[in-house]
């Protein structure tokens, strides 16, 4: 398996309420190739968000595999970085020490090195020094895409990171994130609910049904015209997509791998 490569096979989640287990995710089927850029879209309480998490090793699951570079995930490790819908900077540390701050094994020339690169890296030179009350809401969460991506993990977990913010501002925020991802080959994984957010960042966009999540289909978006969004490719995989949420669900998805 290559190095970065993410394999889900026959996965099940559920959680206990009130006495009683409430099936989150059902038999999910995925491969995940190394530096692609995957969204997975779907209904809020789909499950999009815990798998999420079950990729990070924050959330056990009952059966299935989920393996990484071959092994299976058993908790957090470097190699996975997670960016959350808010961006959980410590309001008492100055940007340059919460991006620096999962940097335990280099000296301190390193680390002021490294952090300076990634601060570049998403456009806030100059901004180290600036406590997080003082950056607006699309700074911070570039903050801590730089904090994410900073110990260079060979994947990137972002749990609709841009959904606190206003219009504009997303549409700046997902252009960043699509040059950081050219630039650096991080594999990066999002979840959204949004349609056109999907469209815009994936080469390949999960689309989930409601509870329990299952995946209706993976859609290729690989091609640089669903960066406009006025392309008519961008139009077609739009379309269908919709085509998935309001129409009658098929037995089978469409493909699972």
């Amino acid at each position: 398996m290559p190095a970065g490569a993410l394999e889900i096979r026959n996965l099940h989640k559920s959680f206990r309420v009130d006495h009683e287990d409430i099936s989150v995710l059902e038999d999910i089927q995925l491969d995940i190739r190394p530096g692609e850029f995957l969204t997975i879209l779907g209904h809020s309480g789909c499950g999009k968000s815990t798998l999420l998490k079950i990729i990070a090793g924050l959330v056990p699951y009952e059966t299935g595999s989920v393996l990484y570079n071959g092994q299976p995930i058993q908790g957090p490790g470097t190699d996975r970085g997670m960016v959350f819908q808010e961006h959980r900077l410590l309001p008492w540390l100055k940007v340059k020490d919460n991006v620096g701050l999962g940097l335990f094994a280099l000296t301190a020339e390193e680390k002021v090195k490294r952090v300076d690169e990634y601060l570049r890296l998403v456009q806030l030179e100059g901004f180290g020094n600036a406590y997080p009350k003082q950056l607006s809401g699309g700074m911070a969460q570039r903050a801590a895409i730089a904090r994410a991506l900073v110990t260079n993990p060979e994947i990137l977990l972002m749990d609709e990171p841009f959904g606190a913010l206003d219009a504009l501002t997303r549409i700046q925020m997902q252009k960043e994130v699509l040059r950081i991802w050219e630039a650096e080959k991080t594999t990066m994984i999002l979840v959204t609910h949004d349609i056109d957010e999907a469209i815009y960042l994936g080469q390949r966009i999960v689309v989930m049904s409601a509870r329990p999540g299952r995946i209706k289909a993976v859609i290729d978006a690989d091609s640089y015209a669903t960066h406009d969004r006025a392309s008519s490719e961008f139009a077609q995989i739009k379309k269908r997509i919709f085509q998935y949420f309001f129409e009658e669900e098929t037995q089978e998805p469409e493909y699972v791998l």
